[in-house]
């Protein structure tokens, strides 16, 4: 049988929620990623959208159809089989650099002088002078835009992971380290935080700071947190998903950078 684990269409973060016909075995077989997409290829819509820093209107991109069949790497990086939608799962205006999710855009988007005044200063110059920023670069511009409005530090951290993300189909290995080290910290932090993630998502964002410092070579810092999907497993019987304590194990012994 599947097992499919969903990803939720709002900015709180990772939601793990299982639908299950049997139980099946093993972190590489039980483990996906959904982003609420279909199989097939990646497919875009141009939808219109209103700046609440700078006023202006302009047109992004949207996904409105992918898939899933290139792959999943064991940090949950979903692979489509031809072109790949990360970057067009965030926006950003092609005059402010102001960034977020498409609801970030609302007329009704809460937005302070303060904000307008780091996003002009800050975020403008990132804004590539054929309208084409790099996916990375947007979701760093949205990670600090949630950053200075006080966001959830889940949802940063999602941000940072998703730029390295990017990083990887942009050949920037430096960058892409760079950001799987920040979401490791940020993620971290929510954890710390404790009622910033659900009880049944403790355990699998445990995990995934683990996988975060072992890719980028931390093998010591990596062990401590995979050791930590135990602890989280056994503080919330019932709670976590079966397969989390085997991958943990895997990562932690004999590495993969792929679920089968």
């Amino acid at each position: 049988m599947e097992r499919e684990w969903r990803r939720g269409a709002s900015r709180s973060g990772w939601q793990c929620s299982p639908t299950a016909e049997g139980e099946q075995d093993g972190a590489a077989q039980s483990l996906a990623w959904n982003f609420h997409m279909t199989s097939c290829m990646t497919a875009l819509n141009p939808i219109d959208l209103l700046c609440p820093v700078c006023a202006m209107r302009f047109q992004s991109q949207a996904v409105v159809s992918t898939d899933s069949l290139g792959g999943r790497h064991t940090d949950f990086h979903e692979r489509a089989s031809g072109m790949q939608p990360l970057p067009y799962l965030v926006h950003m205006c092609d005059r402010c650099g102001y960034a977020g999710s498409e609801q970030d855009f609302d007329e009704d988007a809460p937005v302070s002088h303060s904000l307008k005044c780091r996003v002009w200063r800050e975020l403008s110059p990132m804004v590539a002078p054929d309208g084409r920023t790099p996916g990375s670069d947007k979701y760093d511009a949205a990670a600090k835009v949630a950053l200075w409005q006080a966001g959830e530090a889940r949802v940063i951290a999602d941000y940072y992971l998703r730029a390295a993300w990017c990083c990887v189909d942009e050949g920037d290995v430096e960058a892409e380290r760079y950001y799987r080290r920040k979401a490791a910290m940020t993620f971290a932090e929510a954890l710390v935080s404790y009622d910033g993630v659900d009880r049944s998502d403790r355990a699998v964002l445990t995990y995934l700071v683990g996988e975060l410092w072992r890719r980028v070579g931390d093998v010591d810092r990596a062990r401590v947190w995979f050791d930590a999907v135990a602890r989280e497993v056994a503080e919330s019987p019932g709670a976590s998903p079966s397969w989390v304590l085997d991958a943990a194990r895997q990562q932690r012994e004999s590495p993969r950078e792929w679920f089968a």
